[in-house]
């Protein structure tokens, strides 16, 4: 075969296209991996409308995993037919934040299939910005991670979301026994965390998010941990001004909250949510909101509030979620709740898009 079939974006196009391109060869440092699984990450258009893809037209999508098609010459510990995870940082591996567990900081870092988020010349970026939403990915040898048999392919495609999940939580620096409000807690972020709560000491949730029925579905992952919730579409009209939000938090935790891991992407909830914290709490936030925060400096000082921003998760965080997978102690296979063929790539992101029903973690296979 000399030719597969990838989603792709080109830069004079307001759409996704699926079209046949060349199968990618490894070239000395490299391996080609043969695609089994693919994450959908809804993000993905608003940053090409945001111009954060530097090179187009690409191949899209950096959640994936699959089984090594072709290794090349200098390649090293990698094998024809292993199976693996593949890891989409593109960073210099040399810098203070390399070196220190802080990758997500490099100002190198970019995504395959994905954005980069800063100005600086990313050599890697340049050369491997091809994703895995198509049969193959070509990717520099160190960037895969063996993954145990028992991990199937789907869960391994969605490692990185977990991940996040982790290194939120990590931030928070919870005390054992905390309570956590979780926004935005039906999508696949907010999901992942519900999973990931006991892992963490967490003795209660708070869920965030639209509607009632979505939010009982996301509390019956927390594992035992009690789970209120909040739904956005009961709150009183005009609740955003009337900062509802806010008190209904009081009303579930009158002690405030430990952390609020939040994933909204825009609007008032992200500050209202803030303002539920206990003292010395801390907001954690991986969602890209652009609304401005309606907090004083001297009530973030008063209450001694951290506000942590993290963009993404360390490799290290993946490298614990395989671990708690290969153990057993997670099991992630009910949060993939939709998968799609590639051939089908382009309804399955309206889908998402969409979410005219509960889609936590959707996959593509090729």
């Amino acid at each position: 075969m000399t030719t597969m079939l990838a989603l792709r974006a080109h830069r004079d196009a307001g759409t996704l296209v699926l079209e046949d391109v060349p199968v990618p060869e490894p070239g000395p440092m490299d391996v080609v991996v043969r695609v089994a699984a693919a994450g959908l990450a809804p993000g993905i258009m608003r940053l090409l409308k945001m111009g954060a893809f530097k090179h187009l037209p690409t191949t899209l999508g950096f959640e994936g995993a699959g089984t090594i098609a072709a290794v090349g010459s200098d390649a090293t510990g990698v094998h024809v037919g292993d199976r693996v995870r593949v890891h989409p940082f593109l960073n210099c591996r040399t810098c203070i934040y390399c070196r220190t567990d802080r990758d997500m900081m490099c100002a190198q870092q970019a995504f395959m299939g994905y954005a980069a988020f800063n100005d600086t010349e990313m050599p890697l970026y340049a050369d491997y910005h091809n994703g895995v939403l198509a049969e193959y990915v070509r990717l520099p040898y160190w960037l895969v991670d063996p993954l145990p048999r028992s991990v199937p392919f789907d869960v391994a495609a969605k490692v990185h979301t977990l991940a996040n999940a982790v290194r939120a939580f990590k931030w928070a620096e919870l005390p054992m026994g905390s309570t956590v409000v979780v926004t935005a807690a039906t999508g696949a972020m907010g999901t992942a965390t519900v999973k990931l709560a006991k892992h963490f000491g967490v003795a209660e949730l708070i869920l965030v998010g639209r509607h009632r029925d979505r939010l009982k579905a996301v509390a019956d992952l927390s594992g035992g941990v009690p789970a209120g919730i909040v739904a956005l579409d009961e709150l009183p009209d005009g609740w955003a001004d009337t900062r509802a939000l806010a008190g209904r938090l009081r009303e579930l935790a009158p002690g405030g909250a430990h952390a609020v891991l939040d994933y909204v992407p825009d609007g008032p909830v992200t500050g209202q949510a803030m303002a539920g914290l206990a003292a010395g709490g801390a907001l954690v936030h991986m969602g890209g909101n652009q609304t401005p925060l309606p907090l004083s400096p001297m009530a973030m000082m008063m209450n001694m509030w951290r506000f942590v921003g993290t963009r993404t998760c360390t490799r290290n965080d993946a490298l614990e979620v395989l671990r708690l997978l290969e153990t057993g102690a997670l099991t992630a296979d009910e949060l993939i709740t939709h998968r799609f063929p590639l051939s089908d790539a382009l309804g399955a992101f309206d889908a998402v898009q969409r979410r005219d029903e509960p889609m936590w973690m959707p996959v593509i296979n090729p």
